[in-house]
């Protein structure tokens, strides 16, 4: 079954990354800030979805 939430994440990831990349944005930039924030809510989810998976 697919993975809503991780495919959700991972696509508002790429389009932040792609305008960050285009627009030249700094690394302070709230759009930065939000990539950083979804990196990691993403290894979170995968950590916790690792762990459901080994039990």
């Amino acid at each position: 079954m697919a993975d809503l939430y991780l495919k959700a994440l991972e696509s508002e990831r790429k389009s932040l990354w792609a305008a960050c990349r285009l627009k030249g944005l700094a690394k302070d930039s709230p759009e930065r800030l939000r990539i950083a924030q979804i990196d990691f809510q993403l290894s979170e989810h995968r950590a916790k979805k690792d762990a459901k998976g080994s039990q």
